[in-house]
């Protein structure tokens, strides 16, 4: 991705619209002038990232017992920004000399002329991270991506901006990330014990990072094995060393050589690549970290192959993460929610309003047809025996039918029950996606799939005031 540098570096914060490869985003230019402000990154899927505007974070699926990071308080998310979430580190040559620039920390701020600038797409559901290094004429970013297949893709790229080759070491990836199985009050409350029980390993053929516990947290005198991992995997770099812990990045930061890490125990877990870039005058260069909660021994065997075998791989990657956006302006245009004027501010502000209420009220499934298997686990799941005294009801339904069509078949029915049930159904989904780390009591879990077969789930968790609320306003 290329994005224009202005050479005069701005004092104050400004917002504009910007258009980023055909893709209409809003930059804040300055961003590390303001206060750090807290932000919701959505998804049509069950992703869930709360980020501070300083690049500290928690993200997850489904729920917070699914989290890739830790999931605490809003406040300490942003305190925690230097030592959660992504890092980067460059030694650049120049000379005899050697130059550390470790863009969006606070360690070297006085050491270079820098600017950072912010950037949110039209959806919500990417934001990048832009820092220009003046002194070094270099300009790093990074960018959060989902993808219901694989999980929080970030891409990154380093673009030299000056009229000279450099040589660059670089360290970067993600620290301070989550095993499998690790429950939010643990985290919370014991800390401390969880990281005992951490083990991260890396994969040699492919570099894949696997962070699991040595046993799932109990305070029972039973076996309780963890038998899933969080994965992490870069794409885009020739031969890097890979580190699983933070244990080496002030060595790093020293100049010192680092060596390889494949298997870290009882410590916090990091996913780091190690890799050298040369870089002409006006080239960059760029790559991706992949991240994924709740796996499987087959789906990581199955992934590691893919990785291995597949050469198109970061094209299905990037074809996941477009159908995500589709799928998400979907969502909110059958809510009457995309409108086109002269103030694209007004335009993202509509579109915005709309996502959140439907994402705290829900939305229908589609329209008004209603699937038959859904309508079926919910009448038996509401009443056994009203489900059971109109089976032949429900046999007769086809696989998809309309409200129409089902108000028809119960209306000269004498069955009040059934009557009742069969109007209170509501096939809404994308629900109660509202809770956050600003309301830590306000629970929320993204139910899309089925935990057995992989089968959609039209879950709903809001409330009818939830529904008046917010609908009546649409």
């Amino acid at each position: 991705m290329h994005v224009e540098v202005k050479n005069k570096m701005e004092s104050e914060p400004v917002i504009e619209k910007v258009l980023l490869e055909g893709e209409n985003w809003f930059k804040i230019s300055s961003s590390d002038k303001l206060r750090p402000f807290f932000m919701n990154i959505v998804s049509d899927s069950n992703h869930w990232m709360f980020i501070s505007s300083n690049g500290g974070l928690t993200a997850g699926r489904k729920n917070n017992e699914y989290s890739l990071f830790p999931y605490y308080t809003d406040d300490k998310i942003t305190e925690s920004a230097d030592i959660t979430g992504s890092k980067t580190i460059f030694q650049i040559k120049s000379g005899d000399k050697v130059r550390t620039w470790e863009p969006f920390s606070i360690r070297n701020t006085e050491n270079f002329a820098t600017h950072r600038n912010l950037y949110k797409n039209f959806y919500g559901n990417k934001l990048m991270f832009e820092e220009i290094n003046e002194d070094l004429g270099l300009v790093f970013r990074y960018e959060w991506n989902s993808s219901n297949m694989y999980g929080f893709v970030r891409k990154a790229e380093l673009e030299n901006i000056s009229d000279q080759s450099l040589e660059i070491t670089m360290l970067d990836g993600l620290q301070n990330i989550l095993p499998y199985g690790v429950e939010p009050d643990v985290q919370m409350a014991s800390s401390n014990l969880v990281d005992a029980y951490k083990r991260s390993e890396i994969l040699p053929d492919t570099g894949m990072g696997i962070y699991a516990l040595s046993a799932i947290i109990v305070d029972k005198a039973e076996p309780s094995e963890a038998l899933k991992a969080n994965i992490v995997y870069s794409l885009g770099l020739d031969n890097p060393k890979y580190l699983a812990s933070s244990l080496q990045l002030d060595a790093f930061r020293s100049g010192e050589d680092v060596e390889q890490e494949e298997d870290i125990k009882g410590e916090r877990g990091a996913y780091f690549t190690v890799t050298d870039v040369s870089l002409s005058p006006n080239s960059s260069k760029s790559w991706k970290v992949i991240a994924n909660v709740n796996q499987a021994h087959a789906d990581i065997l199955e992934l590691n192959h893919t990785i291995t075998e597949n050469t198109q791989f970061e094209q299905l990657i990037e074809e996941d993460i477009q159908l995500g956006s589709d799928r998400l302006q979907k969502l909110v245009a059958s809510a009457d929610g995309l409108r086109f004027s002269a103030d694209p501010f007004k335009d993202a502000r509509h579109f915005s309003n709309v996502l959140f209420n439907i994402m705290r009220g829900g939305i229908f499934d589609n329209g008004y047809i209603i699937e038959k298997r859904d309508f079926s686990a919910y009448l038996k799941n509401a009443s056994k025996s009203v489900f059971q005294r109109n089976q032949e009801l429900v046999d007769s339904l086809d696989e998809e039918f309309s409200v129409s069509e089902l108000n028809q078949k119960i209306e000269n029915l004498d069955d009040a029950d059934l009557f009742r049930l069969a109007k209170e159904y509501l096939p809404l989904k994308f629900s109660r996606r509202h809770g956050d780390p600003s309301r830590p009591w306000n629970k929320f879990s993204i139910n899309t799939r089925s935990e057995e077969d992989g089968s959609k789930i039209l879950d709903y968790e809001g409330n009818w005031r939830d529904i008046f609320q917010n609908w009546e306003a649409l």
